[in-house]
């Protein structure tokens, strides 16, 4: 029985040996890690997969910022990653993950949410790459994986999405 818990400080080292299980250690060069740098995990929203004390899968939320080209600078939530061990594939537990969490920042009112990923999985949970062709971010990104889901309203055509400076990274 897989349950989704909100995820804890302790669960850090299971989580990290997850993502290089699954995306290497050269993951830390990837362009989201980027807008992580220097940002808290929002723990509210963050999941994680647990098999009785085993961790098999997890997500994690972010705090980030779009910019403006006139300088305002506007709050986005990034989800990611998203990861599943690799024996436990096809259970639906990223989809689970992907429910837990998104149920969460809905009931929080959250900013939009951005992430990159595939469109076939993630749009339906109602992301698209509608709002984001022109946005900037630290790093190469393929346009059509930028996925953005909430309010669309207000945001900048052209922007640049960066890490929230003013957050404080928990160890």
């Amino acid at each position: 029985m897989i349950d989704i818990i909100p995820l804890q400080p302790g669960h850090g080292p299971a989580i990290d040996a997850l993502l290089d299980q699954r995306f290497g250690p050269a993951r830390h060069n990837r362009t989201a890690y980027r807008l992580r740098d220097g940002a808290a995990l929002l723990p509210a929203f963050s999941r994680v997969a647990m098999d009785g004390a085993t961790l098999v899968g997890s997500l994690q939320c972010w705090p980030i910022r779009l910019k403006s080209v006139a300088g305002a600078r506007l709050p986005l939530i990034l989800l990611g990653p998203v990861a599943v061990a690799a024996d436990r594939e096809g259970e639906g537990i990223a989809t689970r993950l992907m429910r837990d969490s998104l149920a969460a920042l809905d009931a929080a009112d959250s900013p939009p949410v951005l992430l990159i990923g595939d469109a076939p999985f993630y749009g339906r949970f109602g992301f698209s790459a509608a709002a984001t062709r022109q946005w900037q971010l630290p790093g190469p990104v393929d346009h059509n994986r930028l996925l953005l889901r909430g309010p669309m309203t207000g945001l900048p055509r052209i922007a640049w999405v960066e890490a929230d400076a003013g957050a404080v990274k928990v160890a």
